[in-house]
């Protein structure tokens, strides 16, 4: 009979699994089976739960690996309760949140600094952690520019000191005769003259190139040198559909998953007249990957999900889709020996796109049968040909043909069910984690251990107190 105290703890140790599962794969957004409303009210359920039930362990949640935009949430959730903090922890807690913070996407840490005003947060850690934030940009001129609202709304709030002429650029509407910085100098210029709008980050100088009534396609390719990687793919097929601009984007600097969304956002008829270069670009992709995150895997097999609902939402459109590429490279590259197995059968995977229903037994058969010491099945968890079809599969190969786990099976599921505030699995006998990103996959390899059940409490909390110590570099 199981005791209380470890009914306790299994229930922390499931509600920290479904919790972090769902930071790694929730991004408040509509997904091909929920709309967005659904997936905000599920997520923020979730966080206020375990904040409120732990604490620590909410904050060290931090270090799990989770996506920018559960980092956020956290972020702002603990600033606003941090009377609720034990002494013992503020320091961590404090590094944690100052840490996760700087590295996020700039335009993601600002929002969540100008959140701190939208919400009426004000206090002393709080004021703090903007002042530190600030004095820690190298690019402040850059930022303030770029971000002027942003950042002029965050100084205000937290009363900052602004040094130089930094205050009268945010907060005298600019209309200094002559600045010495050189990029507030520019963009006080360019409400005069169309020639310095080019020298003005992206977002700043389209704004002022509608007011010096610019043709559209004439900015597009006069700007791209001050457009980043990111604003680039934003706008590539906006600009082929209208303007006709050709975007110059170099793949050599998108991240894995990017690069295949990217890809697969091309007409086939182009993915096939460019594949050797994409193909390789991918290759390339996955390689720097691994020299981030080494992996080293032996036997591998890949169940791939290209049915229709990889099609994703009209905010993540093609994104399952797009993990299951970009897994499908960096297994390649990470394996002595692999194959995959997609629920349409392809030959080549730039050439795959989401249609059909979601048959994930056959494929998973053929897995199975390939003799790999490792599984990884890409998918919603949505199957529908025939219904829990994959899930009769692993019952049986797990009761009567590998009872000893000889094979390991893990499914990895980048979408969000916001109805059970967790991942869609396909069987208790098989873990599944979440996956936002492919190159997340060497530290939900790493965490798979927990999904499954038979890793106890004090586990997984010494596997999040080693991912702070390695994020913070603490000894």
């Amino acid at each position: 009979m199981i005791s209380n105290n470890n009914r306790v703890e299994q229930v922390a140790r499931e509600d920290l699994v479904m919790f972090i599962n769902a930071c790694l794969a929730c991004t408040g957004q509509r997904e091909f089976y929920d709309d967005a409303y659904g997936q905000r009210v599920s997520i923020d359920f979730l966080h206020d739960y375990i904040l409120g039930n732990y604490r620590l362990l909410y904050a060290r949640s931090l270090a799990a690996g989770i996506n920018h935009f559960n980092q956020a949430q956290i972020i702002l959730k603990l600033l606003a309760t941090g009377k609720d903090t034990l002494p013992k922890h503020k320091e961590e807690e404090g590094a944690l949140i100052a840490h996760a913070l700087n590295a996020l996407p700039p335009q993601r840490a600002w929002g969540v600094l100008q959140q701190l005003r939208q919400r009426r947060i004000n206090n002393r850690r709080s004021r703090a952690i903007a002042r530190d934030y600030l004095q820690q940009r190298g690019d402040l001129s850059f930022h303030a520019v770029k971000y002027r609202p942003k950042v002029r709304a965050i100084a205000a709030h937290a009363h900052l000191k602004l040094q130089g002429e930094l205050g009268t650029f945010l907060f005298r509407n600019w209309k200094q005769k002559v600045y010495e910085t050189e990029l507030f100098e520019k963009f006080r210029q360019a409400h005069f003259s169309e020639q310095a709008i080019y020298d003005l980050p992206f977002t700043v100088a389209e704004g002022l190139a509608a007011k010096h009534k610019v043709k559209r396609d004439v900015f597009l390719t006069r700007i791209q040198q001050q457009m980043t990687v990111g604003e680039k793919l934003r706008f590539q097929g906006a600009a082929e559909r209208t303007e006709k601009v050709e975007i110059d984007l170099d793949l050599g600097k998108l991240p894995l998953t990017k690069l295949a969304l990217y890809i697969l956002s091309l007409p086939l008829e182009r993915r096939k007249e460019q594949r050797e270069i994409f193909h390789q670009a991918l290759e390339r992709s996955a390689r720097s990957v691994l020299k981030k995150a080494p992996l080293k895997l032996g036997k591998v097999a890949a169940v791939l999900d290209c049915s229709y609902s990889s099609s994703g939402s009209s905010e993540k459109r093609r994104r399952p889709l797009g993990v299951a590429v970009a897994t499908h490279y960096l297994l390649q590259a990470a394996s002595q020996e692999y194959r995959a197995f997609w629920t349409i059968p392809t030959e080549d995977a730039l050439q795959v796109r989401p249609h059909g229903q979601t048959d994930l037994a056959t494929p998973l058969l053929a897995a199975l049968g390939s003799g790999a010491d490792l599984v990884v099945i890409v998918s919603d968890g949505c199957e529908n040909y025939p219904p829990k079809g994959a899930a009769e599969v692993l019952r049986i190969f797990r009761a009567k043909l590998d009872p000893q786990r000889r094979t390991s099976i893990i499914h990895c599921n980048p979408v969000f069910n916001s109805e059970d505030f967790s991942l869609r699995n396909l069987s208790p006998s098989t873990p599944t984690v979440g996956l936002r990103d492919a190159e997340d996959l060497p530290t939900m390899l790493g965490f798979a251990r927990f999904a499954d059940g038979s890793a106890p409490l004090s586990e997984l909390e010494a596997y999040l107190a080693e991912r702070v110590q390695q994020m913070l570099k603490w000894a």
